[in-house]
């Protein structure tokens, strides 16, 4: 028994050393690395880049109280659709009692010197009628009458102004109502009933009543990179996504490029504008957050392979081509002018042409197993 034992311990032995040589052998054995062959194709390659920002009416007005007051009554809401003139609110005029006990008291004066003047009327015009004065002094008294009347007149218009900020001669232009100056849709209306409201004037710029916008002529407003900026222009057409409008794009033309840049974050960037076209397919709401596509050059129907194909070593390029792939891949390196680039293909000029099969990346050993598996 002891001597069986020693021949399977032996035997043991002597397996542990020869796999672990052939462990080591199979270690020191050159890695043949394989590669995707592939092929050139004809296609287009387009240069683009991206400015990111948002969809908005090109003109957005804000409705301004041309009085001062509280908000009595709101007629419309945001959403819904306004022609010019049409009532958005009406402002109630709150009087100030220094204003309102002065119109008062020239209503009061007003007609005191009324009734004096009609007096002293009545009695010209019998004197008239008698022959006793003379036409020129009774025209005279006549003026001073109709004065007195307008007068009169005035200074009620004057306090109906004070109190309810029209008078009954100018109603039909009453400024306690707040109507729309363009036609289009109402955005926001900020206020509520029962607000104080302030006036525009030389000094504030009142309180906003409501926004309105006509929301088929929208602009995409956005910023460009100063690496970029350089190669677009006025006229250029542009491709709109707007993220809350799944799997459509719109078309648009640039029309801005700001001759100002500002530093945001370290980059300078250059605001553009593009008006968008087509609006009116879908409904889009201001302030959509929107990216713009901007073909900077592109190169159609020519020949194509992909970058990661090509080695670039100082301003040559070289591919390359497969002399022979069976038992062992080998490869010849051949020169190649290249042009435009989409970061994915680029486009060769010459050097190759489109029958031949170029190297492309290394495979993953292990990936190839488990596509084999």
């Amino acid at each position: 028994m002891k001597q069986v034992g020693k021949y399977v311990l032996f035997g043991l032995i002597g397996a542990i050393v020869l796999s672990t040589f052939w462990f080591l052998w199979k270690k020191s054995q050159p890695v043949v690395t394989v590669y995707e062959i592939v092929s050139p194709k004809v296609g287009t390659i387009e240069n683009k880049t991206i400015a990111t920002g948002k969809v908005e009416p090109r003109d957005e007005i804000l409705i301004k109280p041309q009085i001062s007051g509280i908000v009595s009554s709101i007629l419309k809401e945001a959403g819904q659709m306004i022609e010019v003139g049409e009532v958005i609110a009406v402002v109630k005029v709150i009087p100030e009692m220094g204003q309102l006990n002065s119109a008062e008291s020239r209503v009061h004066i007003a007609t005191l010197t009324l009734k004096q003047v009609e007096t002293e009327y009545d009695r010209q015009l019998q004197l008239f009628n008698a022959n006793v004065i003379s036409q020129e002094e009774f025209d005279r008294t006549e003026t001073e009458y109709q004065k007195a009347q307008e007068e009169k007149i005035n200074a009620q218009d004057a306090l109906d102004i004070v109190k309810n900020g029209v008078s009954k001669k100018y109603a039909s232009l009453s400024n306690t109502q707040i109507r729309a100056t363009i036609a289009g849709m109402i955005l926001d209306v900020p206020i509520k009933e029962g607000n104080s409201v302030i006036q525009a004037n030389t000094f504030n710029d009142g309180t906003t009543i409501a926004s309105i916008a006509n929301m088929t002529d929208l602009i995409f407003r956005g910023n460009l990179d100063e690496t970029e900026v350089g190669k677009v222009k006025e006229g250029m057409p542009l491709v709109l996504t707007i993220g809350a409008i799944a799997g459509e794009k719109f078309d648009a033309n640039l029309e801005y490029i700001s001759p100002k840049g500002t530093e945001s974050s370290g980059a300078v960037l250059f605001e553009i504008k593009a008006a968008v076209n087509g609006a009116n397919s879908s409904f889009i709401r201001s302030g959509y957050s929107a990216n713009a596509e901007i073909v900077l050059a592109s190169a159609t129907d020519v020949l194509t392979v992909p970058e990661s194909s090509v080695e670039f070593s100082n301003d040559s390029a070289f591919v390359y081509v497969l002399t022979q792939e069976e038992p062992k891949q080998e490869f010849e390196r051949q020169p190649i002018t290249v042009g435009l680039s989409d970061g994915i293909n680029i486009e060769v000029t010459g050097g190759i042409t489109l029958q031949e099969q170029l190297r492309g990346s290394a495979i993953d050993p292990k990936k190839k197993k488990e596509e084999s598996k």
